[in-house]
């Protein structure tokens, strides 16, 4: 061997002997600097003649084994020049194999060589990795390779230098780290006490997940130790090794675990659905829910036109301007034109001489649309807003959509009175509306206090005077007796009120299904995509939910 040392062959499994701890145990990595870290470059002939010809062609299996075995034992005993001379790109070789110990805190490495096929020698990386001083350190395990070549200038058999040889996974620019793991876990519990975990509830997993990133410091908790790959900005590519879990903070949040329970049931069984409960009086999250449980959160962030559940809010600003009053007559046409485009009920019904609230309860949309002309364009996009805070910058404690009602014109506006044209929403908005009337004030949804991080709810503008929040709730009661959602909340008892609604798609066959309602102190809303009719099909998830508690 070039230096003298000294080469033990053990089965089909080669190990180099350093000094006498040899491979057995792990050798402390020290300083680069090392006696023997020289660059193989720095070396000189022994016996002062010059060099041969400088040799070509692949390097033979011999040279294969033994440059394998001399940069491994290198690596191993913390000579990171040394090691780094044995390759073709040297400063590369030495600055990754520096970064191991110091960036990735690996304080003791074993490696064992393997078997090589050709040129390529695989071979075991056995890591003590130490965070800090405090804690104890971890053992991280995984194979790599490498690949010998011979030196084009030298003719010296040498380790092809790329990252992937100290880690398989890593890549140019990428180099290998140990850090915290992110904020601290958290243990999430319900509004009881209940703890509240994904792989109990995985419908909350990407909530939890979410929870952990915005509460994971304030809670008290210890993050824990990982060895990752991360970019050249520090950036996290991909965690590699998990060395402690950490101690997870607690965090209460607002769900009720036997409404949440609820909720999940009364979707089960449907491809897509989605659900959520509040407290009415606090704005309180209760439950959320979707299917698939680990699908795309569309009753936090969907946006989705809300059809006639938005006749609600339209009411509000009908029955403040004088346009509409529950016991006088209201047109309700079987058609009725505005801004070109021809509008029309459900079956192209028609009430002749009846009330405004007979044209609410049958979900009449002629009704609304006769009353465009009298509406400038930004009428309802202010009333969403002002009343009923669709559009604010709602702070629930977790990611969501918080509702669109552009100022439009024409046939668009007088769509949006009805909860089509450019109006956008999903059930956790809409739960929020059936809570704003039984309430008679908007209070902005949260998951968790604000007590817990200061943060500010959205606070709307103004309230409706009781006189019209109080016609607001009789409207939905007799929705909710006899009109469009009596078959769905039939048995519902206490205080009740609910709104249908279904909302057409372009190129779906069927209509979105929407529901929302509120019995006591609690209110709800749900979307049954492309499923049909609001209160055959949303209806009947609403009123097992509210029918959860007492």
């Amino acid at each position: 061997m070039r230096d003298g040392r000294k080469v033990a062959v053990i089965g089909a499994v080669f190990t180099a002997v350093v000094g006498a701890a040899g491979f057995g145990a792990y050798t402390l990595i020290g300083d680069s600097g090392s006696p023997g870290g020289a660059d193989r470059q720095d070396m000189t002939v022994a016996d002062g003649k010059a060099d041969a010809a400088v040799e070509t062609g692949p390097p033979t299996s011999e040279e294969v084994r033994a440059t394998a075995r001399e940069f491994l034992a290198a690596w191993q005993a913390g000579r990171a020049d040394e090691a780094a001379g044995l390759t073709d790109d040297s400063a590369a070789a030495a600055r990754a194999l520096t970064g191991f110990r110091e960036d990735a805190r690996v304080t003791g490495v074993r490696l064992e060589q393997g078997t090589p096929a050709g040129a390529d020698v695989p071979f075991t990386v056995t890591a003590r990795v130490h965070h800090d001083e405090q804690g104890q350190p971890g053992e991280w395990s995984y194979r790599s390779e490498l690949t010998v070549v011979r030196d084009t200038a030298t003719g010296e058999p040498v380790v092809d230098w790329e990252p992937s040889v100290l880690h398989p996974e890593l890549r140019e620019g990428q180099r290998l780290e140990t850090g915290e793991a992110g904020a601290p876990p958290i243990r999430a519990l319900d509004r009881n006490g209940t703890e509240l975990t994904a792989e109990a509830h995985p419908e909350l997993a990407a909530i939890l997940a979410d929870l952990r990133k915005r509460y994971g410091d304030k809670t008290g908790g210890e993050p824990g130790v990982e060895t990752r790959i991360v970019d050249a900005s520090g950036k996290e590519v991909k965690t590699l090794k998990k060395l402690s879990e950490g101690t997870p903070g607690e965090l209460r949040t607002t769900i009720d675990a036997q409404v949440q329970a609820a909720a999940v049931k009364a979707i089960a069984g449907k491809p897509k659905a989605s659900v959520v409960a509040l407290k009415a009086s606090t704005g309180e999250v209760l439950a959320v829910a979707n299917t698939p449980a680990k699908g795309f959160n569309t009753a936090f962030q969907g946006s989705l036109a809300p059809g006639s559940t938005m006749k609600i809010v339209t009411s509000s600003m009908l029955i403040e301007k004088g346009l509409a009053s529950s016991a006088k007559q209201h047109p309700c046409p079987k058609y009725f034109t505005h801004g070109g485009w021809r509008f029309q009920n459900l079956d192209k019904f028609e009430i002749k001489g009846g009330t405004f609230a007979q044209s609410f309860a049958a979900s009449c949309n002629t009704a609304f649309i006769s009353q465009a002309g009298e509406l400038a364009d930004d009428d309802l996009t202010k009333q969403a807003r002002d009343v009923f805070g669709i559009g604010l910058n709602w702070q629930v404690g977790t990611a969501t959509f918080d509702g669109s009602v552009p100022v439009q014109s024409d046939a668009q506006m007088a769509a949006s009175l009805i909860g089509q044209g450019g109006v956008r929403a999903n059930p956790l908005i809409m739960a929020s509306v059936s809570a704003t009337v039984k309430s008679g004030v908007f209070h902005q949804p949260y998951i968790v206090s604000p007590q817990v991080d200061g943060r500010t709810l959205a606070r709307a503008p103004r309230t409706l005077s009781p006189a019209v929040s109080q016609e607001l709730r009789s409207l939905m009661r007799l929705t909710a007796t006899s009109g469009s959602a009596a078959a769905a909340m039939a048995g519902t008892t206490g205080d009740i009120g609910a709104k249908t609604g279904s909302a057409e798609v372009d190129g779906q066959e069927k209509p979105n299904a929407w529901f929302t309602a509120y019995r006591n102190d609690m209110a709800a809303a749900a979307v049954v995509p492309a499923s049909g009719h609001g209160g055959t099909n949303a209806g009947p998830v609403v009123r097992q939910v509210l029918n959860s508690i007492g």
